[in-house]
């Protein structure tokens, strides 16, 4: 089975700037902002897109808007080195993530999408594939959505707090994005309520579920992984 990805790094950055302005520290796009591990020295997004192509996924496609400059310099490298990562920009810039994970799906070339934000580097590339191996190892996979859990796991009753990472047949969620600009639970609700099926997936850290909104997340994070 041929898997697309759809990374969204389209955001203002409001959180996160917001909190730099009141530590007084400079401001930086956080998706730009270091990542390092043990054997690399990479940003935020680079971290990302590296643990999702671990994944085993046969394209990545990253949907950019703001610092679309800024970000596109950051990921040369990738996008020389593997044809997988294709980068895509927004027409408009002042959107909803709905819009960005749209305009992804749209240019994905196939069904099954594991859609994931440009901000969430600790999520493993062992929790994506479970993720992945999750929805195919559901009944019917072609009406279900798998997707890291915030509460529950296993199949859901609520759809509340799911967010990204999740993987599903795209043709589900095209026609509740359509039309839309707007933040992404509620059109997860709006699916939920449709019957589609929902499994949540447990992390394999407990780090892979706080995201990086402002300053002290990162720091958070830099400080315990």
């Amino acid at each position: 089975m041929l898997i697309s990805s759809v990374i969204t790094a389209a955001g203002l950055n409001s959180r996160m700037k917001k909190s730099q302005i009141k530590k007084g520290i400079s401001i930086k796009n956080k998706l730009l902002l270091p990542f390092p591990r043990e054997d690399s020295e990479k940003t935020v997004i680079e971290t990302t897109i590296d643990n999702i192509l671990l994944s085993g996924v046969d394209e990545c496609i990253v949907v950019l808007g703001h610092y679309a400059e800024d970000i596109k310099k950051i990921l040369a490298n990738i996008t020389i080195d593997d044809d997988r990562v294709k980068i895509v920009e927004n027409k408009h810039i002042n959107v909803g993530l709905s819009y960005s994970l749209l305009n992804g799906l749209k240019h994905s070339s196939n069904d099954y999408v594991l859609c994931s934000a440009g901000d969430q580097p600790t999520i493993s590339s062992k929790t994506y594939k479970n993720i992945i191996d999750s929805l195919f190892n559901l009944k019917n996979p072609e009406n279900s959505v798998s997707i890291l859990r915030r509460e529950k796991y296993g199949i859901l009753d609520s759809p509340d707090g799911l967010g990204m990472p999740f993987i599903a047949n795209k043709n589900i969620f095209l026609d509740y994005l359509k039309e839309e600009d707007n933040n992404l639970n509620p059109i997860i609700r709006k699916v939920f309520r449709s019957g589609i099926e929902f499994y949540g997936v447990k992390e394999d850290s407990p780090i892979e579920l706080i995201n990086i909104n402002q300053h002290e997340d990162y720091k958070f994070i830099l400080d315990n992984i």
